[in-house]
């Protein structure tokens, strides 16, 4: 990751992003971060045991310039039923919330979390590639790689240039629905991947959706495994794993699935990251699957 040669699509390194924000010549007036046009950086912390926590923390102490996003809030629209825990949100809402953001089609996003990039830095890089963003990556080892390199860290306010709303809508054709899974349940395994742990995919245990179990004929892998240190595994590593589990499938007929479509898009950064492209997210994963009791569920 070369920070004299952006763009970046799917990862940087904190060594990268530090080169490029002095490179965007960061200001800082009257204690306000005043974040450039052409780099945005967005901190995207969320706990599903404390919804509020993620802007706590943001507001505590974040990366200088970096704006925040709120799974609840800003990457899902909790009004919508039946798709699921974090349904995905309205396209034109998420468009003026970019603008908002100060993102536009040229800007550098960079979106990190507290550490791997599952909750929910993947999901806010995930949902810019179906707006049409494709300079947008997740920071390796997020802010607690950021601070373990002794990189500093800001609590006051940030400005950020509003713009117009992002000129693109969400290209739902690379989102998966419930119908679409059910149609291809007669299909050979390894087209279905689903990133929860092993104990949930099972049907042990399930502390958060009505019914535990899995779609049958998914194949688990949970997102864990594609991480090491709290970043991803090098590219090498994860495609001679993750091919594999597609049986012979193409990459582009995968569709990546988890509880409620968050850590699904780690996945899909891994695939991506392992030279793999083309997968789909069942948005609605698991927790909208099941929340029809017609639908089959298998278990072990």
């Amino acid at each position: 990751m070369n920070p004299s040669n952006p763009p970046w699509t799917t990862l940087v390194d904190v060594t990268s992003l530090a080169a490029a924000m002095r490179a965007a010549n960061l200001q800082v007036v009257d204690a306000r971060a005043v974040a450039s046009t052409a780099l945005r950086v967005v901190d995207a912390r969320f706990s599903l045991a404390d919804p509020h926590s993620g802007a706590a923390q943001y507001a505590e102490a974040h990366i200088p310039g970096a704006v925040h996003a709120d799974l609840n809030r800003d990457l899902s629209d909790l009004g919508r039923q039946g798709h699921g825990r974090h349904p995905l949100p309205d396209s034109a809402e998420f468009a003026a919330r970019l603008g908002r953001w100060g993102i536009g089609p040229q800007t550098q996003v960079v979106v990190y979390d507290a550490g791997d990039g599952s909750m929910a830095a993947a999901r806010l890089w995930w949902l810019l590639r179906l707006i049409g963003h494709r300079n947008v990556a997740v920071l390796d080892g997020g802010l607690a790689a950021w601070q373990a390199a002794g990189h500093g860290v800001d609590a006051g306010a940030v400005e950020v240039p509003v713009l117009a709303p992002y000129p693109g809508q969400l290209d739902m054709a690379q989102v998966v629905s419930a119908d679409e899974v059910q149609a291809r349940l007669s299909q050979p395994a390894g087209w279905l991947l689903d990133a929860r742990a092993r104990e949930r995919y099972r049907g042990e245990v399930e502390p958060l959706d009505r019914v535990a179990g899995h779609v049958p004929g998914a194949v688990n892998r949970p997102f864990a495994m594609n991480l090491r240190d709290g970043r991803l595994r090098p590219a090498a590593e994860l495609r001679a794993e993750l091919l594999p589990l597609l049986a012979g499938h193409a990459p582009e007929q995968a569709v990546l699935m988890c509880g409620s479509g968050v850590t699904a898009c780690h996945l899909l950064l891994a695939f991506e990251h392992a030279g793999l492209q083309g997968a789909r997210v069942f948005a609605d994963s698991w927790s909208g699957w099941s929340s029809n009791t017609e639908r089959p569920v298998a278990v072990g």
